[in-house]
């Protein structure tokens, strides 16, 4: 049995380096796996990080380590984020999330428009991510075969 010890993160950036295929392959699914990663489903997200890119024909180990933009540390504030970016699109109802006043309808209401809100900003938020990283890692692989 491995102990954690044996886990670096020189054997984390070695198990990046040294995958095989070409750098936009590559770019692709790591952008897909960062692109899933921004979406609030908690355990599903490396399952739909690896079936996109397995769709999308993209690096579906570079798909798994793409998801990993979403961890215990960076849930609450990439989630706040997200919800943030998505409520710009509603600007037509209030941003509070929970009135005094509430009833049971009301209550159905603000929770859709709060998934609505949450979800779309997830959206915005994985593309963009998913377009600087995919970028980054695009020209990173471009620059390791020219050597």
């Amino acid at each position: 049995m491995r102990s954690k010890r044996d886990i670096t993160h020189k054997k984390i950036l070695s198990l990046f380096r040294n995958q095989n295929g070409s750098p936009f392959f590559n770019a692709k699914g790591l952008a897909i796996g960062v692109f899933s990663g921004c979406f609030p489903f908690f355990g599903f997200q490396t399952v739909i990080g690896l079936f996109l890119a397995k769709l999308a024909k993209g690096n579906i180990v570079l798909a798994a380590i793409g998801t990993w933009i979403s961890n215990p540390f960076t849930y609450i504030p990439l989630y706040y984020f997200n919800y943030k970016v998505g409520s710009i699109f509603f600007n037509n109802y209030p941003n509070k999330i929970i009135e005094k006043n509430l009833v049971i309808d009301d209550l159905w209401k603000q929770g859709s428009i709060f998934s609505l809100r949450l979800l779309l900003g997830s959206f915005c938020v994985g593309f963009l991510l998913a377009l600087i990283a995919g970028s980054i890692v695009f020209f990173i692989y471009k620059i390791k075969n020219k050597r």
